[in-house]
């Protein structure tokens, strides 16, 4: 099955409602799929299956450097988190990622990168700016 679009995963939303997800001293990662991964807003935790390879990329995946702990704009109406960017060497095609904490039920977002993404030296999943408009995870 191909990618079909970017989901926030079911699991993450019920988790933010039982406490099962702590953006201020939680472990979180990024995984990098090809388009024979089946992710969507089902998906509950990381899978190899489909997984990407290439380059220095292995999985599970990459630890991600949370940037911006959890805060809201100056408007104070949406709460916001972000990640530094990730980035791997060598020649590697991904179409699209996971990010998600270790474990069962740990999935927080599937992103579909709208086509399959080649590198040959260095393959970087930009996150948007920080800020509660753009930022990669926000509630508002």
């Amino acid at each position: 099955m191909a990618f079909t679009g970017n989901y926030t995963c079911n699991v993450f939303k019920t988790g933010l409602l039982n406490g099962s997800f702590d953006f201020t001293s939680g472990t979180f990662y990024i995984a990098l799929y090809t388009n024979a991964a089946t992710l969507d807003a089902s998906t509950t935790a990381y899978t190899s299956v489909g997984e990407a390879s290439g380059g220095n990329y292995a999985a599970p995946g990459q630890l991600l450097v949370i940037n911006q702990t959890p805060t809201t704009g100056l408007s104070g109406d949406t709460a916001f988190v972000s990640f530094a960017d990730a980035v791997w060497t060598g020649a590697i095609t991904a179409r699209g990622a996971l990010i998600y904490k270790p474990g069962a039920n740990g999935a927080v977002c599937v992103l579909d990168f709208g086509a399959d993404k080649t590198s040959v030296n260095t393959f970087t999943v930009q996150f948007p700016p920080v800020s509660n408009t753009s930022a990669i995870i926000r509630l508002g």
